[in-house]
């Protein structure tokens, strides 16, 4: 595989991909409509779901730690984080 310097300091790498018909028929005919070439069209919808990706893993990862926190906390202590009032409100 060749790697080249673009502009901007990017490196890019050939290479070959199957791509299911379908998906490379749409990529095609975004690339036409903005008029870019395929690789462009392919490159930023693999760049997009890799961030996707990213921000899902982190959000796990983020709900996980959450979990192992808050996991001995009793119902009473999470409605007191939750802020949620027990006790009966006073009467005036």
């Amino acid at each position: 595989m060749s790697t080249r310097h673009r502009e901007g300091g990017s490196k890019k790498r050939r290479t070959t991909l199957t791509l299911p018909v379908e998906s490379l028929t749409q990529a095609e005919r975004i690339a036409r409509a903005r008029k870019v070439n395929l690789s462009t069209v392919i490159s930023e919808a693999i760049a997009e779901g890799l961030r996707t990706h990213s921000a899902l893993e982190r959000s796990e990862q983020v709900f996980n730690a959450y979990k192992k926190a808050f996991s001995g906390l009793t119902d009473h202590e999470m409605a007191i984080l939750d802020g949620i009032i027990l006790e009966p409100a006073s009467r005036r």
